[in-house]
């Protein structure tokens, strides 16, 4: 009788290293305020993992708790399941260490600096921090719009991984990203930039290098002229957003526009803008001044332009005191 050969069925398995790695498997973010969040929830929503970057482990817990409430808000209004709801948190994880984003092949920066000089500095800083611990070949991105990526991509030692990628926190349901490359952009980083577009459900659209790309730019200026012709006693805000909705056929009026952008931080784009070009179609109107002063700034503290309730609903009494227990 002829001797029975055995071989374990683990020696025909693919090894760890000789499994192929899917790009774009693990997305990281540095900051995970209202945007970073908004990117977050973007990007494990079509099936990426997602690691996230805070400064502490209360803070991760707060970010935890925002993301939950606003995937109920989306359930509460049909835009989906508790099942999807659940699929999309268990691919969203926090951290406190850069050590932890090793095997990102895409981390975008999402902090926020309430200065061109202090949001140049810091975010030259996270580069480098993010550059020290991910691979070579891994992209390293801003989503700010005001600072010119170029700049931020300078000091670092593979400069040609850099680029701007600007996601409408605003809509997050729009089907484009604005894209930045830099004067080091290398060609392979733009054509992987265009798959992991295309993997989130969305268009890359490739702009050049300016302070505000495009979207920022026409979209405070609307919000600047808005201010003035409310402020020429022209028309009611009320009046001014119902004609750009219905004439123009936006989804939001430019005052409904600040509130849900936030007019501190619709501020600080003006100022960057106006110190960059001196145009004074991008100097802060004095209402934004005033409310931001007030700290009256939108639909995060139930008011700016308008009331809203605590859940960010426009309230139907504008006159009704409102409190806002999410902000204060």
């Amino acid at each position: 009788m002829s001797e029975i050969l055995t071989e374990q069925i683990e020696n025909y398995a693919l090894s760890a290293k000789e499994k192929p790695k899917v790009l774009f498997s693990n997305v990281g973010i540095v900051g995970c305020g209202t945007t970073g969040q908004r990117i977050a929830m973007i990007i494990a929503g079509r099936g990426i993992e997602v690691i996230f970057l805070e400064l502490s482990k209360e803070k991760i817990k707060d970010v935890k708790q925002e993301l939950e409430e606003e995937l109920i808000k989306k359930i509460d209004h049909w835009g989906m399941t508790k099942s999807e709801k659940k699929l999309i948190m268990s691919r969203i994880r926090g951290t406190t260490k850069y050590k932890d984003l090793s095997n990102c092949d895409l981390v975008i920066e999402a902090i926020l600096s309430k200065t061109r000089e202090h949001s140049i500095a810091e975010r030259k800083k996270v580069f480098r921090k993010i550059e020290q611990k991910v691979s070579e070949y891994a992209i390293i991105a801003t989503n700010s719009t005001t600072t010119v990526i170029t700049e931020l991509a300078s000091e670092l030692k593979h400069k040609g991984r850099c680029v701007s990628l600007h996601f409408s926190t605003t809509a997050p349901s729009a089907r484009i990203i604005e894209v930045v490359t830099g004067l080091y952009t290398a060609p392979g980083v733009i054509k992987n930039v265009k798959k992991f577009a295309k993997l989130i459900n969305k268009k890359a659209i490739f702009v050049e290098e300016s302070p505000g790309l495009v979207s920022v730019r026409i979209g405070v200026a609307l919000i600047s002229e808005a201010c003035d012709i409310l402020m020429e006693g022209v028309s009611s805000k009320e009046n001014i957003d119902n004609i750009v909705k219905n004439g123009l056929r936006l989804q939001l009026g430019p005052f409904e526009m600040a509130d849900k952008i936030g007019i501190d931080r619709v501020s600080r784009w003006m100022e960057n803008l106006y110190n960059e070009f001196g145009d004074k179609k991008y100097k802060a109107s004095p209402i934004i001044k005033k409310l931001v002063r007030a700290k009256h700034l939108g639909r995060k503290t139930c008011e700016g332009f308008y009331r809203y309730d605590e859940h960010g609903n426009k309230l139907k009494d504008q006159n009704k005191t409102v409190e806002c227990p999410q902000y204060f």
